[in-house]
């Protein structure tokens, strides 16, 4: 190798390296400002502006979290209305219509509550979807409320909703 070869080499070499260090740079800094500083910024307005939603909507029964009004609940015993298996993210607050009618011969045989009651619940409680788009649902959350303030005498006696 020659001394003209050797020499370009170093130059391209440092060239190189003076090239990588502003790319870098700018990289450490939008990796900062996407990663943390947005990030935090948004937090910190969220919960001035908004602090119910932005933590979640937590809902509390005698004084024990239960569950969300934007995700799934806790809810395991036989008695409540339970969120969908089937659904992509396992989370979701909401079921259709058919999957809350399919439920109620089950939780009216834990409690005693009629069929026609839990049907009427869940007909009360549908929400409504955008013109023609999707079908009819029900927040899951909100029915098991419904039944610990509708019916204290028969979810009272469950331990995980005592007091």
């Amino acid at each position: 190798m020659s001394q003209e070869e050797s020499q370009e080499k170093k130059n391209n070499s440092s060239t190189i390296r003076r090239n990588l260090r502003p790319i870098i740079g700018m990289a450490i800094v939008s990796l900062f400002i996407a990663g943390v500083f947005f990030p935090l910024l948004v937090t910190a307005i969220a919960q001035v502006a908004m602090p119910w939603q932005a933590n979640g909507e937590v809902v509390v029964i005698h004084g024990q979290t239960v569950g969300s009004n934007l995700i799934d609940n806790n809810f395991t015993l036989p008695i409540f209305f339970h969120a969908r298996n089937n659904s992509a993210s396992g989370v979701d607050p909401d079921i259709t219509l058919p999957d809350a009618y399919s439920q109620i011969p089950g939780i009216s045989n834990a409690t005693g509550i009629s069929a026609t009651a839990l049907t009427k619940i869940v007909n009360e409680n549908k929400l409504g979807t955008l013109w023609i788009f999707g079908s009819a649902y029900v927040n899951v959350l909100d029915l098991n409320r419904i039944l610990i303030d509708d019916y204290p005498a028969v979810y009272a006696s469950f331990p995980e909703l005592s007091s």
